[in-house]
């Protein structure tokens, strides 16, 4: 049974270098692609990839090929390009375009801080973790260290960025030496080196952006829980201008200089303030009483004073017993009432 197991690993191992070699080639042609990142092409051929690299990562860990105790001089020249694989997948992991942003960046991060945990362990880098502690504290610190951190980190980043370059100048003479079958092993060690390094600045590189992009995430997700406690308002209609025209020869005046402007002559004003109910039918008779602008509108007069005189005359010449008698009490009352008499203005 043991037996079985070893044959299988050996089998495993010895298509590892031809599986990281595919991943590793399909993580180039990704980058150099002229396609959009967001294409659906791009992202299968992202997807695919990423599970390659998750593939040879567990045959690495299976085969035991880093140790804490050793130094980058004792591990194989052919095992050196294994380091490479969380920094590629942190790489294409920050491509993917689909599911939550904040948990695609999480996953991100732990790929580039365990490539630059590992090569801290073996003496290719320095690179120093944020405390949260200790980046609280520096926050207390006075104008004068802000600034002088400021400053430094200034001088860090050009450093690194010349670097970069004398590293990809370096990288593109080792892998024309590479592609010659009679590399020696010195050349691909310096390759594989030279390369871990290159994208030691890279994962240094993606890591502060993230920091930077981490609160900005964090606030967008506060904000769809707010929009999620609050009930949605509909958004208000656009305001359109309209030109009111008199008649139909302005309406094509106007019309033909603003062509982008709604017009409409006074008729037309009118019936649409009509279907709106807010002008009256002039067709339909009016019900109920009537304030003086719906009146006015509708055509109809609210003078009552003639109509009143009218009936009263025409009372009197039919002699009209009730009506006489009525007004005679209400000059008998005049007569006996005179105006003003009940006003005595608090005198006694």
């Amino acid at each position: 049974m043991e037996s079985n197991n070893e044959e299988f690993l050996e089998n495993d191992v010895q298509s590892l270098s031809s599986i990281f070699k595919e991943a590793l080639d399909s993580y180039n042609r990704i980058t150099n692609s002229d396609q959009p990142t967001n294409s659906p092409d791009v992202q299968v051929d992202i997807k695919r990839t990423m599970k390659v690299l998750e593939k040879a990562t567990r045959l690495v860990s299976l085969t035991d090929t880093f140790s804490r105790n050793e130094g980058i001089d004792e591990v194989a020249t052919n095992d050196l390009q294994y380091f490479l694989l969380p920094a590629l997948l942190g790489s294409l992991s920050l491509r993917l375009t689909s599911g939550e942003r904040k948990d695609i960046v999480d996953v991100a991060e732990i790929y580039f801080k365990d490539f630059l945990n590992r090569c801290n362990d073996y003496g290719l880098s320095n690179y120093q973790f944020r405390d949260k502690t200790k980046e609280n504290m520096s926050r207390d610190n006075t104008e004068f260290e802000q600034l002088e951190m400021a400053v430094n980190t200034r001088a860090n980043k050009i450093q690194r960025f010349k670097e970069q370059k004398e590293l990809k100048v370096k990288l593109a003479d080792l892998k024309k030496n590479m592609e010659n079958e009679f590399a020696d092993e010195e050349i691909k060690r310096n390759y594989f080196i030279n390369m871990i390094k290159l994208f030691i600045h890279e994962a240094i590189d993606e890591l502060n952006s993230i920091d930077m992009e981490k609160p900005i995430l964090e606030h967008m997700a506060n904000m769809k829980k707010d929009d999620k406690l609050q009930p949605k308002r509909l958004p208000p209609p656009p305001l359109k201008p309209i030109i009111i025209t008199r008649d139909d020869v302005q309406k094509a005046v106007y019309g033909a200089g603003y062509p982008s402007l709604p017009t409409m002559t006074v008729d037309e004003f009118y019936q649409k303030r009509v279907a709106d109910g807010v002008f009256p039918d002039p067709n339909k008779k009016p019900s109920g009483p009537m304030s003086l602008q719906q009146a006015a509108l509708a055509g109809v007069s609210l003078d009552q004073d003639e109509k009143e005189e009218e009936e009263k005359e025409k009372l009197v010449e039919e002699d009209d017993e009730e009506y006489i008698a009525r007004m005679r009490a209400k000059d008998e009352f005049k007569d006996e009432h005179r105006r003003g008499w009940g006003n005595r203005m608090n005198r006694s």
